[in-house]
């Protein structure tokens, strides 16, 4: 999705239902937020979760809606990114005595949103 204002242009990307548990996602995230596209490319390369590849997917293919746009991904920055729960799917697990023990497997929706930082748009935000 991409929204174009009149000084910053915005870019959207979304992934939905993520085999992970949305507090794990969220601890990744936490540390992307508010930097810029080079720097989180490099966290995320070096972070050791497992949230952290399906994170660098989402901003990678964030960057390339920005580049659909005309926009150069190097001078972006993360403005927004948040994590929702999603659905939980319930499984049983074989216990003794023929008995079942229910499993709960989170998902959850993750949002990232960059806007362009270019030299035009910091010019007419000071003035």
């Amino acid at each position: 999705m991409i929204t174009k204002n009149s000084t910053r242009t915005e870019v959207k990307a979304l992934a939905k239902n993520i085999h992970m548990s949305p507090f794990k996602a969220r601890r990744v995230i936490d540390q992307i937020r508010g930097r810029s596209y080079e720097e989180t490319l490099m966290i995320l390369e070096l972070m050791p979760y497992r949230a952290a590849f399906s994170i660098l997917k989402l901003v990678y293919s964030a960057a390339a809606n920005a580049n659909n746009l005309g926009l150069n991904e190097a001078d972006s920055f993360i403005s927004q990114a948040e994590v929702n729960g999603g659905t939980v799917l319930k499984r049983l697990r074989p216990r003794a005595r023929g008995r079942s023990y229910r499993i709960k497997r989170p998902t959850c929706h993750i949002k990232i949103v960059l806007k362009d930082k270019s030299k035009k748009s910091l010019e007419e935000s000071k003035i």
